[in-house]
């Protein structure tokens, strides 16, 4: 059978099935930190917001309402220091998933056309190339890939899955770097309210940037910074003349936000109370089972930022998993993210209070 679907590799996440059966047979139950979904509730006022948003008779704009809009622009300009954002510059999103996927088929990119992605990555970024026929070039150094002549670049900080971030440095060797190959450089900044031994920078700062936004894209999300993964509400910001390109082929494919989602949006990027509530409760997470992943024998590796400990007994991945579902902890390993990842295995800090510090117990009985 031939089609989008032959281009697409087999279902990580299937080969977890006989790990997560031994973590569920413990006897108090699985702690599953396999996956990243929140499991915190979504502030009350954005739920007030979306329900008060819920007559939405008719069709929403594919550019979002100008309040939506507007709420982007005051948040990349507070919150990453974008300066000169206009509404040309901003464009809302089905959740950073579907953009991340459809970005180079959106870009126009197909045979013969090179997408860069880091080589440890959430793979997203390789599927989107595939799905647009493009070849897919795994490469951790700016200066390398003018020789791939790349028509679309991913870089990812903080990280999924291991959580390096990169400095303001790194991030403008980047920038220069994809601007001298004439490539787009897409910056997925997801996870950039969660920096905790490192501060994450925006490729939208002037510092980074030079005050100019050319070939530039910043993708972001409200699923973790909000708790709203269920709302699939994202955006992207950038070149204008990028995001116009974006924005004609989205209106004509009918890729639009609903519209409550967008007031709830709004709601949620005008207040920053609720982000500081959400990362308080992470880092306490954070505090206690890194700790105990380490006395238990794992080196915890990068892992600056996100919502993941990157660990390793520098053992292959699938023992590490298999060795933490006798213990009721399913984890995700490694080779989920690429070859470079196969000694690793990634631990989420995305479950409640009580199942990491049951984690944590029983990590510290064994």
């Amino acid at each position: 059978m031939s089609g989008p679907a032959s281009r697409l590799p087999d279902f990580p996440w299937d080969t977890l099935r006989a790990a997560r059966a031994l973590a569920e047979a413990h006897p108090d139950g699985i702690v599953d930190l396999s996956v990243g979904t929140p499991v915190d509730p979504t502030p009350g006022f954005v739920q007030q917001s979306l329900a008060t948003a819920a007559d939405a008779h008719g069709y929403p704009l594919t550019w979002g309402t100008p309040e939506l809009r507007a709420a982007i622009i005051d948040y990349l300009s507070r919150r990453w220091a974008a300066s000169g954002l206009t509404d040309a510059n901003v464009l809302p999103v089905i959740g950073s998933k579907e953009l991340v996927a459809l970005l180079p088929s959106q870009l126009g990119l197909g045979a013969g056309d090179v997408v860069v992605i880091p080589a440890t990555a959430y793979p997203t970024y390789d599927v989107g190339g595939r799905l647009a026929g493009a070849t897919v070039a795994a490469c951790d150094d700016p200066a390398a890939i003018a020789a791939l002549a790349p028509k679309l670049v991913w870089i990812n900080s903080p990280a999924n899955p291991h959580g390096a971030t990169l400095s303001a440095d790194q991030t403008r060797a980047w920038i220069e770097a994809a601007r001298g190959a004439g490539a787009v450089l897409a910056a997925d900044e997801c996870y950039g309210e969660f920096g905790w031994d490192a501060e994450p920078v925006s490729v939208l700062d002037p510092r980074v940037n030079g005050g100019s936004l050319d070939g530039l894209l910043a993708v972001h999300s409200l699923s973790k910074r909000s708790n709203m993964a269920g709302y699939r509400a994202g955006f992207v910001a950038g070149d204008a003349a990028v995001v116009a390109s974006l924005l004609e082929v989205r209106k004509h494919t009918g890729l639009m936000l609903p519209a409550p989602v967008q007031a709830a949006m709004a709601a949620a990027l005008a207040d920053s109370a609720h982000v500081e509530a959400q990362r308080a409760r992470y880092l306490a997470r954070r505090a206690l089972l890194a700790p105990a992943l380490e006395a238990f024998g794992f080196r915890i590796e990068h892992s600056e930022g996100s919502l993941y400990l990157w660990c390793t007994r520098d053992e292959d991945c699938r023992s590490s998993v298999d060795r933490l579902a006798e213990l009721g902890i399913l984890v995700a390993p490694g080779d989920f993210y690429g070859e470079a990842g196969r000694r690793h295995v990634r631990v989420a800090l995305t479950a409640t209070d009580e199942r990491i510090a049951a984690a944590a117990s029983r990590l510290a009985r064994d």
